[in-house]
């Protein structure tokens, strides 16, 4: 072989050895994330592990072409310009890329147990408060961590060197028609980043193999889905979800909320009240799933204050949540409005503001109203939303003492009750709504009490850390009954969403995971002991409140009445990459990447996968126009 074509080979074979290098780092990336999380996989078996391996090198080529795109380049220069100019931009070039890649990783391991999903630009959306992203992890594993991303990224580094630098020796110059070749080599990337010639580009869907959407999960390419999800999250104002004629959709949604309408607006309150306009408080319960409150087929002795309580008042046995974060579930809550999947509302001032707003309305009847939160409100931007939506008096983490922000998080539960209590001694305004948001039962689930469950692992932690709650929430009944303003108190429990944990066959995404409880109690309710199953979710707390109290409800238009016991009634929740719709006849969970149904029970799936696709695109499109 004569110099000028050793040349070009040389060249020819660090650029393929960088791409092939890149494409192993993805490999491993993937053996890694199995092995994490190997007790959500153990019972896939060998084959489908093998599977997750093969078909992820689809989306592996074309985000290492993507990461190769710039070195293919400094190697098409490299036949006019010094080698050792050409390697180091290399090394500094991949050296920076994969910190930043390498860090992805970290942050896909930890953050997938909690979202259920692959690494999306969400949780960038965070970054402004690094407090409180990093609260999620118990110090010594973030130490861990820590320590293991350095470890391993001086462990890439040394093998990269030592597998790059004998390439690069004795490189020489090369000639001018081999720019050429090299070009068209860097040019031949383009086809491995979009997937081959096909008129579609790839996408996740297209490693996505299997009937176990977990399995789908783990064949993604981590670094991929992010930059899918950064792109789309700058997308230019489409509607990605749009399936149908928009005057189809509204159709679709306008029948289901016909067939739900009350005939007799006048018997929806069920003389559920003894007294017209009573205080109301919310607590809003942090994680608080119906998988572990016993009254509801969850599992026993975890929530046994909760379950006592259910039966001094009314337990609404059929309410899911609309989404999967805390910042869709306030917003569902007090704006009576679907989340958005891959967005947040309440972090875009300039769209939130304009939401509808119970706090508004319960003002507009005379109401005080405050919020209570042990941590910090500039999480997820909370304390914009909240001002937008016209909250008087908001108590945080700054406004507790050093000694009693215990938590990761700020002021434990016990800590936040007992402020909210010595709080009423003082600003005592009836009427009033207080919103009080749990943060103790929020991972990494560390508490000042016994873990009544032990805490050898996630279930028995998270059990434990609900169990504490549980207790500081009967704690705080049980003063609250010694208080003047009591009798003529509405107290409602519900969850800001529901958790992955404890796991359950199926479905990451089925029903069971946004099941949640709420409870109406207090002594402003005539009721005990009751049960309403109507089938509702979040959005509908807003809509029956002001129904019951005769407010102002007309711009709660998602949302239907709980207090009207119609067989029509559906539930409909949102995830990142798809939606579940739930009514007395079966639900349906359907995923936009695998386009098609994952999950369905009961009668009909279709026809709700129909309404399901309906609400969603009606619902994204509202969030779209709005300013």
């Amino acid at each position: 072989m004569n110099i000028t074509s050793n040349s070009l080979y040389k060249r020819f074979r660090i650029c393929l050895v960088y791409l092939l290098l890149w494409m192993v780092y993805f490999s491993i990336s993937r053996i890694v994330f199995l092995i994490y999380y190997s007790e959500l996989f153990d019972a896939l078996g060998f084959s489908t592990h093998s599977q997750t391996l093969i078909y992820g090198l689809k989306l592996d080529l074309s985000m290492s072409a993507y990461i190769a795109l710039l070195p293919f380049v400094f190697m098409s220069f490299s036949v006019w310009v010094s080698t050792k100019f050409v390697k180091l931009l290399i090394y500094s070039y991949t050296l920076l890329v994969f910190f930043v890649i390498h860090t992805l990783m970290f942050f896909d391991l930890g953050l997938y147990g909690a979202w259920g999903i692959r690494l999306d630009a969400m949780f960038l959306s965070f970054s402004s408060t690094p407090k409180s992203m990093f609260a999620s992890v118990s110090t010594s594993v973030l130490i861990f961590s820590i320590l293991i991303w350095v470890f391993s990224i001086v462990l890439y580094s040394y093998f990269f060197r030592k597998i790059m630098k004998p390439l690069f020796k004795k490189l020489t110059k090369g000639r001018h028609w081999h720019f050429l070749l090299l070009l068209l080599a860097t040019g031949s990337l383009i086809v491995a980043m979009r997937g081959g010639l096909q008129t579609i580009p790839i996408n996740q869907s297209d490693v996505y193999f299997s009937d176990h959407m977990i399995a789908n999960h783990a064949a993604e390419n981590f670094a991929w889905s992010f930059a899918k999800s950064a792109s789309y999250n700058v997308h230019n104002g489409e509607n990605p979800f749009i399936k149908m004629e928009m005057a189809v959709a509204k159709e679709l949604v306008g029948e289901a909320n016909r067939q739900i309408a009350p005939t007799d607006t006048s018997s929806n309150s069920i003389n559920l009240l003894s007294n017209k306009k009573p205080n109301v408080i919310i607590i809003l319960w942090e994680s608080l799933t119906a998988k572990v409150v016993e009254s509801l087929g969850g599992e026993k002795g975890v929530t046994e204050n909760l379950d006592r309580l259910t039966k001094e008042g009314i337990l609404f046995d059929s309410i899911y949540a609309n989404g999967s974060r805390s910042d869709k579930g306030i917003v569902a809550l007090l704006s009576g409005y679907y989340p958005q999947p891959g967005q947040s509302i309440m972090k875009m001032p300039t769209k939130s503001r304009s939401l509808p707003s119970l706090p508004r309305s319960m003002s507009q009847l005379g109401y005080n109203t405050s919020f209570y939160y042990g941590g910090d409100l500039n999480f997820g931007n909370m304390v914009s939303y909240l001002r937008h939506m016209n909250v008087d008096y908001m108590v945080s983490e700054d406004d507790f003492k050093h000694a009693e922000k215990n938590s990761k998080w700020g002021a434990h539960d016990h800590v936040l009750f007992n402020r909210y209590l010595d709080d009423k001694k003082v600003r005592f305004e009836e009427p009033f709504f207080d919103v009080i948001f749990t943060l103790s039962s929020h991972e990494p689930f560390e508490f000042p009490d016994e873990y009544k469950f032990g805490d050898r692992n996630d279930i028995e932690r998270f059990k434990s850390a609900h169990a504490y709650t549980d207790k500081t929430v009967g704690a705080f009944i049980q003063s609250a009954k010694k208080q003047d303003w009591w009798d003529s108190t509405l107290v409602i429990i519900i969850a800001d969403h529901g958790h992955q944990l404890p796991r359950q066959a199926g479905s990451h995404v089925a029903p069971s995971r946004f099941h949640i409880p709420m409870v109406w109690l207090g002594g402003a309710v005539a009721k005990k002991d009751t049960i309403i199953s109507t089938i509702g979710s979040q959005i509908d707390l807003s809509y029956t409140l002001l129904s019951l109290l005769g407010g102002d409800n007309n711009k709660f238009t998602w949302s239907q009445d709980l207090l009207n016991p119609s067989k029509d009634s559906y539930a409909h929740y949102i995830f990142t990459n798809g939606f579940g719709t739930v009514n007395s006849n079966g639900c349906t969970v359907y995923d936009y990447t695998a386009k098609k149904n994952i999950y369905t029970s009961g009668k009909n799936p279709n026809k709700l996968e129909q309404l399901g696709s309906a609400i969603t695109q009606l619902a994204y499109q509202d969030f779209l126009e709005r300013k």
